[in-house]
């Protein structure tokens, strides 16, 4: 067992190369193998999200607080709200944020798949296509 005591990991700024606007990451989890689960405590400021990305075995978000976006690859965008969880299959191109008014943070859970990691990152979501639908 291993207990991991509040403020005992720095929450670090997220890298710009994936994400668009201020976003803050809080680690929760990065299990040992054979585990395979990585946990983060993701708060995005207004107009903040991710890039488009996808995981080899899905994703699971659990908005804790604030107002967001969330979209899959062709699909309408979605309001999200504290309370809300979001389960994405593997491979599934989406990304997700903060509302451009408002703040929101999300627990994002996923798995490694061996050497494909637990993410791949792809292009930034463009202002014309994150405010579309509003």
């Amino acid at each position: 067992m291993k207990i991991v005591r509040c403020g005992e990991l720095d929450t670090v700024v997220a890298p710009a190369s994936y994400f668009t606007g201020t976003v803050f990451q809080q680690p929760i989890v990065t299990a040992p193998e054979p585990a395979r689960v990585n946990a983060a405590a993701v708060t995005f400021t207004p107009g903040a999200r991710t890039n488009w990305h996808t995981h080899p075995l899905g994703q699971t978000l659990h908005v804790v607080s604030g107002s967001g976006w969330f979209q899959t690859e062709g699909e309408a965008r979605i309001d999200i709200h504290a309370g809300d969880s979001i389960w994405i299959p593997p491979g599934e191109k989406h990304w997700h944020g903060a509302t451009d008014t408002k703040m929101m943070t999300h627990i994002a859970i996923h798995e490694r798949d061996g050497d494909a990691g637990h993410i791949t990152w792809l292009e930034p979501v463009e202002d014309a296509d994150y405010l579309a639908g509003r």
